[in-house]
């Protein structure tokens, strides 16, 4: 009875948040390089400002359900899409670059967090979609670092600003560096942030260089640069437990929550069930038929709750904040592309 009570008041805020998803779904796939949860997001702070108030009261339960739930299931199908063993033994030659690249991108932003006194979860959302994977890492990294929808929203618009120019402008730029198509393979999975900018940034140079075929090679480098999800996530998961242990221990709070830890309350158990799917792919090896409808599906809830997140959002604060995350996303940008080329020049690739 309770539960057909809950969800009364959510149904509203969940079918609105999917009737935002799916044309920004369409739009996505017609604009790769943006992508369908730009637009989701983009749509949603629209109509919050159009919408009355009166009006968008009845569907916050359901928008704040999907902002997060629905978040925490795409993360989970997420990792249906990694198969541990394959991705590994592809991708081994990247590993250096992607290690360098990735520790580059969190040193900097955790620098510039305290330099320019920038909030500590939009530099931890800017710091992994950076070095990690874009979009997906922060859908992963905000549950568990219980990220608000503007923090969220202000992370991802600023690695959409770095992919656009990134997909646009390497290609040219490694023509003129005169990287080989291995090289430029490797740049583009390493120093891009976003899985489909990868792809257009390899597609672009395949383009210019006739039989060049870097599309399958840095889409395979992305691939094991997203398994940095796991350890990266489970780090910040333990983490928060041992801020909340401190806080109980020194009885911060009030009431119930003084001296008291949770730990359901505060581990995000999503989390496991998203290595669960990885392990479970990995150790079965589903095939593609299976698990590619279960990623479409995860990367259409991530939609769905970018759509929920915009709408939350208040894109007149989100623009009069925004110059500080931007100038820290573009020095994680210029430090991933600079670590990529260095570390290839090292290695004798370049």
């Amino acid at each position: 009875m309770e539960l057909i009570k809950e969800f009364g008041t959510m149904w509203r805020g969940v079918l609105f948040a999917l009737v935002i998803a799916v044309p920004a779904w369409l739009l996505g796939k017609q604009f790769e390089v943006v992508g369908g949860p730009v637009f989701a997001i983009l749509i949603g702070m629209v109509l919050a400002l159009v919408v009355p108030a009166g009006k968008s009261a009845p569907l916050q339960a359901g928008v704040k359900f999907t902002s997060k739930k629905v978040l925490q299931w795409a993360v989970i199908l997420l990792g249906f899409g990694l198969n541990l063993a394959q991705i590994a033994h592809v991708g081994t030659m990247s590993l250096p670059i992607i290690i360098s690249t990735i520790t580059t991108s969190l040193v900097v932003s955790f620098v510039l967090c305290r330099a320019l006194n920038i909030p500590g979860k939009i530099s931890t959302l800017i710091g992994v979609g950076s070095s990690i994977c874009g979009g997906s890492a922060i859908a992963a990294t905000a549950p568990v670092i219980d990220a608000d929808d503007e923090e969220i929203a202000q992370a991802i618009s600023v690695i959409f600003l770095f992919n656009v120019i990134a997909a646009l402008v390497f290609p040219t730029l490694g023509g003129a560096l005169g990287l080989t198509n291995e090289g430029f393979g490797l740049f583009a999975g390493t120093a891009v942030n976003d899985t489909s900018s990868v792809t257009a940034a390899a597609a672009a140079w395949d383009g210019m260089h006739a039989g060049a075929n870097t599309l399958d090679a840095a889409t395979i480098v992305k691939l094991t640069r997203t398994l940095a999800i796991i350890p990266i996530t489970l780090a910040l998961a333990f983490w928060q437990v041992r801020l909340a242990k401190k806080a109980a221990a020194a009885g911060e709070g009030s009431g119930e929550a003084a001296g008291s830890f949770d730990l359901k309350r505060i581990f995000p158990f999503f989390i496991i069930f998203f290595v669960l799917a990885s392990v479970v792919t990995t150790v079965f090896a589903l095939p593609v038929e299976i698990t590619a409808p279960i990623k479409e599906l995860s990367k259409f809830f991530i939609i769905m709750a970018m759509a929920a997140i915009g709408f939350n959002t208040n894109i007149i604060k989100l623009v009069r904040t925004g110059g500080k995350p931007i100038l820290m996303g573009l020095c994680c940008w210029v430090a991933i592309a600079g670590v990529s080329l260095a570390m290839q020049h090292v290695l004798g690739i370049w």
